[in-house]
């Protein structure tokens, strides 16, 4: 804010009365009565014609007439700069420079805030890379991948402003790396009741999973160390809003042409061995919809553009907390219609999704909400709760539901996913096997397995059925324990924080509690995660000036 000149101090007014004025006063008349009267000058007349002058209509419609009247701030009016320009052009001298014109009414500006159009870059312009533009890095081929290239960039601007503030709990993640570190020797290990030997795939998988988790908390370091006006908080938030949009958008394409898919950049130019990768395909190959036969016939879940159905599922629930936030509890009328309409296309991919998960995660952050905010909001959340519970109680969407709840065939492949993967990290319960491993059977055999004939054949990796799992098979129940640490410690610090931010944060804090049971955090899940934590650290500093 550009500080505001000094002014002169009005002169010493002298003090009233008789005693106070010496003699030879010109107020004291010559037998002490009042003065006579002194003849006033008159105020120089305005030249004629001056407000038809066209000078003076190009410049203000009352300059002409009031030239000698201030009507800016106090000694503004009279500055010359201001008298030559015109009173309205000396109000906004200290203003900022405004951006071209209309730019203030483009749409994006508009959703990410005012500010938006006139600081694209500078030093946030990772993050927005990230949030914004990830469609472009989906379609790229590195999705998922984005947060792990641009926290270089990241990192750089860290290390232009040393020394460098930590989050709360920081010291946790710290030890996770570590952890996780100790595990890549036990890589080449099997358990007992799984099989595969050391190879490429599962080197590939541990430095993904390493990368990963580092660049997530040069991300966290990077958004806690930008100021307010570098990165204003309210358009952090619109832009997780901005990809929400783009999530409905995927989902929707998952509905509507799930066949859909490419070739991207980054697969034309990795090697095959590389490319070729289960679990790198699933990152670098764009697909619109992952076909399952959850009802017992083939059935698109939507996926675009994340990795895989479960992480849209879980992505979906934590962007629409931010949208709302963004757009609801900081919006206008039209936000708030916009985001109604979003809403409500978004019901069709979350039901398509046949997510259980996130139909549960969607009806806890429901009564987190009616119980944790209070008076009008409440009543006006209860009452759009149950609008649209009917809304939805009366469309073909709930006939699917109820298809979804009475095939839950996929909770016995869980209930044997789950055993194998502990009776496996019992045997390494401090630093885990550095990466997943292949049981052997499945919940019905145990002499199913993938063959050359049958790529298809066989049962998910260990650990892919929740992060609470995956974190036990690959990093040991110590690495579980510090994951959980982190997370539930974030709860506890932000409780009382009951601004809207504040009531988001902890509410996606504790969806990645839940979500560890059921989805796999990595990869894009575990970005929104610690972004959503940043955004928890940020509100806290805050506070605290």
């Amino acid at each position: 804010m550009t500080a505001r000149p000094h002014e002169p101090a009005d002169p010493p007014r002298r003090a009233s009365g008789p005693a106070a004025r010496p003699p030879g006063d010109p107020a004291v008349g010559p037998l002490g009565g009042p003065p006579p009267a002194l003849p006033q000058p008159e105020p120089p007349a305005t030249p004629p014609g001056l407000t038809d002058h066209p000078l003076t209509r190009s410049l203000d419609a009352s300059t002409g007439h009031r030239l000698d009247a201030p009507t800016g701030p106090p000694g503004l009016a009279n500055r010359p700069l201001t008298g030559s320009l015109g009173k309205s052009t000396g109000r906004r001298l200290g203003a900022p420079p405004a951006g071209p014109p209309g730019l203030a009414d483009r749409p994006l500006t508009k959703f990410l805030g005012a500010s938006a159009g006139r600081r694209l870059g500078g030093p946030a312009w990772p993050i927005g890379a990230l949030l914004v533009g990830y469609p472009v890095w989906w379609a790229l081929g590195f999705g998922g991948l984005s947060v792990i290239v641009l926290a270089v960039p990241m990192a750089v601007v860290l290390w232009r402003r040393r020394p460098v503030k930590v989050p709360p709990g920081f010291g946790l993640w710290l030890l996770l790396l570590a952890g996780y570190l100790l595990s890549a020797l036990m890589l080449g290990e099997s358990p007992p009741g799984t099989y595969g030997e050391l190879g490429p795939g599962r080197l590939v998988g541990y430095g993904m999973r390493l990368a990963l988790y580092a660049s997530v908390l040069i991300m966290v370091l990077y958004l806690g160390n930008l100021t307010e006006r570098e990165l204003p908080q309210l358009r952090l938030v619109r832009m997780l809003g901005a990809l929400f949009v783009t999530t409905v958008a995927g989902g929707l394409l998952g509905v509507l042409a799930p066949g859909f898919t490419f070739t991207s950049p980054v697969e034309l130019l990795l090697p095959d061995w590389l490319g070729g990768n289960a679990f790198v395909q699933n990152l670098i190959h764009p697909t619109a919809a992952q076909t399952q036969k959850v009802l017992g016939y083939a059935m698109p879940r939507p996926e675009a553009p994340f990795e895989w159905a479960n992480a849209w599922g879980s992505n979906v629930s934590v962007l629409l907390v931010w949208a709302v936030v963004g757009w609801w509890a900081h919006g206008g009328a039209r936000q708030r219609a916009f985001l109604a309409v979003l809403a409500a296309l978004a019901a069709v991919p979350v039901v398509y999704s046949l997510n259980r998960g996130l139909w549960i995660g969607l009806g806890l952050a429901a009564v987190y909400l009616v119980v944790r905010v209070g008076g009008r909001a409440r009543i006006v959340l209860c009452a759009v709760a149950a609008g649209a519970a009917v809304a939805f109680a009366l469309s073909p969407l709930a006939g699917l539901v109820a298809q979804r709840l009475d095939r839950p065939h996929s909770n016995d492949i869980r209930a044997f996913t789950v055993t194998a993967t502990l009776a496996a990290a019992a045997h390494s319960p401090v630093i885990g096997y550095g990466n997943t491993r292949n049981a052997m059977g499945n919940h019905r055999t145990i002499t199913t397995g993938r063959t050359s004939w049958c790529g298809s054949c066989g049962h998910p990796p260990l650990g892919s059925d929740g992060q609470l799992w995956l974190l036990i098979i690959t990093q040991g129940f110590t690495g579980a324990a510090l994951y959980v640490a982190f997370f539930a410690g974030a709860i506890r610090r932000h409780w009382a924080d009951r601004s809207p931010v504040g009531l988001g944060g902890v509410l996606v804090m504790g969806l990645v509690l839940f979500y560890m049971f059921v989805y796999d955090g990595l990869v894009t899940p575990l970005t929104l995660y610690f972004v959503s934590f940043a955004l928890l650290w940020r509100n806290a500093q805050r506070s605290a000036a």
